[in-house]
């Protein structure tokens, strides 16, 4: 099954573009997608198989923290959103 996946600049460098596609039964199997279409994609984001502190995933507009985590089932039609933080300034 096919999810589009939006991405902000920091990733679009490895995508090439803002919205791409990729494939999984869940938000985990998705990333793995992702990062086999677009080498280290998943560092970008994860470390030690989790994701870092500061990036949001976001299935359809809700926040997976608040749903199964990595392991939240996708379907057909699902939107992603990554977003990892942006920092800096003084």
């Amino acid at each position: 099954m096919v999810i589009e996946v939006k991405v902000t600049s920091v990733l679009q460098k490895l995508t090439g573009a803002k919205v791409v596609q990729g494939e999984g039964g869940n938000v985990s199997e998705l990333l793995s997608d992702l990062d086999g279409r677009y080498p280290g994609f998943k560092n970008q984001i994860m470390q030690d198989g989790n994701l870092h502190r500061f990036v949001n995933i976001y299935l359809n507009d809700e926040d997976i923290r608040y749903l199964d985590q990595l392991n939240t089932r996708l379907k057909e039609g699902d939107s992603i959103s990554i977003l990892p933080a942006l920092a800096g300034g003084s």
